[in-house]
């Protein structure tokens, strides 16, 4: 199981984050930006950090965590190899707007506004439940989710300072990052 585990983890992680290499990034300079974003960057960081300090080499996960975990793995997976491209040339680390940005609304933002954040969370899952005791599962879990929310405020304020009354009626209809979750 320990072998079993290990390979989940790592094909997961790969499979998760490949797409972010592979998507080519707009060549366009920020015009807009907020750089209070990289708070909730560095605490999601913290939150991924917290998931591994409890001795994870030693925990022999169930058949069922890693059930769970696969599961969750190919929803991360799925959601970011779907959500870069449709984002486009407009994929940044940072969150931040160009001259010609457009507000993305179709492929997997058609379900949530923030796929991405979303993709980010199955993969958080999915290593959790491998890795951590609950406890420290749950800990990290607040810290990630402080850090998401920060990052999808910031970006919903910046795209609705941008795209108006177009903006907060795709937000009216569309929820952040887990669907019909407000």
């Amino acid at each position: 199981m320990l072998i079993a585990s290990f390979v989940i983890l790592v094909t997961g992680w790969v499979l998760w984050v490949a797409p972010f290499f592979l998507q080519k990034r707009g060549k366009a300079p920020v015009q807009t930006s907020n750089p209070r974003a990289r708070w909730g960057i560095a605490l999601q960081i913290v939150g991924y950090s917290l998931l591994w300090q409890a001795q994870f080499w030693m925990r022999t996960p169930q058949w069922w965590q890693l059930a769970a975990a696969i599961l969750f793995f190919l929803l991360g997976a799925l959601l970011s190899w779907t959500a870069t491209p449709a984002l486009g040339r407009h994929w940044r680390v940072q969150a931040g707007l160009s001259a010609d940005h457009e507000l993305v609304t179709s492929g997997p933002y058609r379900f949530v506004r923030h796929p991405i954040y979303a993709s980010m969370l199955c993969v958080f899952i999915g290593t959790g439940i491998q890795v951590a005791p609950w406890w420290l599962f749950a800990l990290a879990a607040v810290v990630f989710v402080a850090g998401t929310e920060i990052r999808v405020h910031i970006e919903d304020g910046l795209l609705a300072g941008r795209f108006g009354e177009e903006s907060l009626s795709y937000r009216r209809r569309v929820r952040a990052y887990i669907p019909f979750v407000r």
